[in-house]
């Protein structure tokens, strides 16, 4: 198999992120424009040419959506530090206005307000940077006017149908989370249910009445399940959905027929969907149909629900949109988001399975070289790949980065540990305070099995990740000093004390419950000194490469400058890479370039 061009696993997308306007009549996307992905539009009928609607040079546009048929808004930060200001600029490229110029505020959207012409309603911290209140943003004018001021303790907000502010969700104490609720915006908020944040009642939207809620809820019980809910006291009227394996992760609601179509969950392999109307199992299965062995996702329709839009895609391709127009049940492929990749040269991606050393099965992924199958797989080079959060989880899709290393002949290896998320309280909980414990022993665990099952060498078993996967790479050539030849850290924690001191503004009403997810530098100074890798550098002899964003909000830059500063006081061999116009993750074309190419020099020369 051909070595691949490096750039041609990071390199921007040529077409991506496609959204309908309301009236279905054009389609937006995000491409490229001097190296930054811009905003450009086309008519959804194929005629005439496409306009760029932004022309960014420094970042990226962040993410953008359709105000209403005319105007398109988005957002974008400077340089990574997530403090994301909204524009918003006419669909002839006229008007292009900032609405939130504020330094230092971040800004989020609340409701499009679908009904309401020319408003939407936005939450930021202007008034006080740990907390967001809630603002009604005139689109034409740019007034804002504040609709709702937090009392301090609130995190969530959400509106009804009718873009009612109706219910917020609050921490207390920083470990209990809050339910507030009101039958009209010209009522106070009331509490109704206050449980401690590992127990979690969600609204996910309210009935077409605007009476009852659909929630996710896991009280009482160790899945997340769809429920029934009387929003005024959080009472069960009915469970709707449940599954014995994995938590519900979401649901689909029809906003024109006003009724609820199906609930998902992500299961081993890939998302499974449960239906609960039948025009809507036979909509999914029939254009599932036209794409036999490939994932199929709606990514967006009309108002009318008749056009949609489709995303196309495996484990092998970034993927493909097509065009549906469902009253002439005709398809039409718009984009390959990268067609420069052969669908042909890229590799499975293989669930497997393992059960940790105190009993847990923990879901994995192997993916490995050209060439090779798990029954033929063995003695190979391995990147074990811890993800971020740690609450968060990997699923069964493409990944650039893993592609990218198999092409390289090295075999990669994903698992979701405990802590990870749609397993359930039980198996996430198991991983509170233990970071680079047993969370690191089931990333072990994994290594183990692999080198049991002959398909690792032994001696060319590398880890590498990003965030908290950047912590778990550098625990593990920390606590685990011979199981790896060497790590790549890229935006990691390394110290526990510090991470907790430089977390960004706005998290800090939730420090108490991460306290509990992670330690308090108090009560658990022994165990956090204990597993911070910065602290214990001297038992760390493997050659590390360490990547990191200047101005990153979530893992300071002193995460990765205490780390290297320890390491070469001692003359351990580590490579040290810092972009002054990043953050958490480097998202400029080059800067990933830079990194991904010191990359494949580091473990060419050290894991073979």
């Amino acid at each position: 198999m051909r070595q691949i061009p490096l750039e041609d696993f990071f390199r921007n997308s040529e077409r991506t992120g496609f959204q309908l306007s309301p009236d279905g009549v054009h389609i937006a996307y995000a491409a490229p424009y001097k190296d930054r992905m811009n905003i450009f539009v086309e008519r959804t009928d194929g005629t005439g040419a496409a306009f760029r609607l932004t022309s960014e040079t420094e970042r990226s546009v962040g993410g953008y959506m359709w105000a209403d048929n005319e105007r398109i808004l988005f957002v974008k930060d400077d340089g990574g530090d997530e403090n994301f200001h909204l524009y918003g600029v006419n669909l002839d490229g006229s008007d292009l206005r900032c609405y939130t110029p504020f330094d230092g505020v971040r800004v989020f959207i609340v409701d499009e307000l679908e009904d309401v012409p020319d408003e939407i309603l936005i939450q930021m911290n202007k008034r006080i940077p740990e907390i967001f209140d809630v603002y009604r943003l005139n689109l034409r004018t740019g007034e804002i006017e504040m609709v709702a001021e937090n009392p301090g303790n609130i995190q969530g907000w959400m509106t009804d149908h009718d873009g009612k502010l109706r219910v917020a969700l609050a921490i207390v104490d920083g470990v209990n989370t809050q339910l507030l609720y009101r039958d009209t915006e010209a009522e106070g908020f009331r509490p109704v249910l206050t449980t401690n944040f590992k127990e979690s009642v969600s609204f996910l939207g309210f009935t077409a009445d605007n009476r009852d809620v659909y929630a996710a809820t896991n009280l009482g019980r160790d899945k997340t399940v769809l429920v029934l809910m009387n929003p005024s006291t959080c009472e069960e009227k009915e469970v709707l959905y449940q599954n014995d394996r994995y938590d519900i992760s979401s649901m689909a609601y029809s906003r024109r027929h006003k009724k609820l179509l199906s609930a998902s969950y992500y299961g081993h392999d890939r998302p499974y969907r449960h239906y609960f109307d039948e025009n809507e199992r036979k909509f999914r299965e029939h254009i599932e149909s036209h794409f036999p062995g490939y994932r199929v996702g709606v990514a967006g329709c009309d108002k009318t629900e008749e056009k949609y839009l489709l995303l196309v895609g495996s484990d092998r391709t970034r993927g493909t949109y097509y065009f549906y127009d469902s009253l002439k049940d005709e398809f039409r492929k718009i984009a390959d988001t990268a067609p420069w990749i052969k669908e042909e040269e890229m590799v499975a991606m293989h669930p497997v399975s393992y059960t940790s050393r105190d009993g847990w099965t923990i879901e994995a992924y192997l993916s490995l070289p050209h060439g090779y199958t798990l029954e033929n797989a063995k003695n190979l080079p391995v990147v074990v790949h811890p993800h971020g959060g740690p609450w968060t989880r990997d699923h069964w899709g493409f990944s650039s980065e893993v592609q990218f290393l198999c092409n390289r002949g090295y075999a990669v290896f994903e698992m979701n540990f405990r802590s990870s998320s749609g397993y359930g309280r039980k198996f996430m909980e198991a991983g509170y305070k233990q970071w680079g414990q047993d969370i690191q022993n089931d990333i072990t665990d994994g290594v183990e099995w692999l080198k049991s099952e002959g398909i690792a060498d032994p001696k060319r078993i590398a880890i590498y990740g990003g965030s908290f996967g950047g912590y778990a790479a550098l625990a593990g050539v920390t606590f685990t000093p011979d199981l790896y030849c060497c790590a790549v850290d890229y935006v990691g924690v390394s110290n526990l004390f510090t991470f907790m001191q430089t977390i960004p503004p706005y998290w800090k009403p939730m420090l108490e419950m991460m306290y509990e997810q992670v330690g308090d530098p108090v009560k658990d100074k022994e165990m956090m000194a204990a597993y911070s890798p910065a602290l214990h550098a001297d038992k760390i002899k493997v050659p590390l490469l360490v990547a990191q964003g200047a101005n990153d909000p979530r893992v300071n830059k002193a995460e990765s400058d205490q780390m290297v500063a320890a390491l070469r006081e001692r003359g351990i061999e580590v490579e040290y890479m810092v972009k002054d116009n990043e953050g958490h993750g480097f998202s400029n074309q080059e800067n990933r370039f830079d990194f991904y190419r010191a990359m494949e020099r580091f473990f060419s020369k050290h894991l073979g």
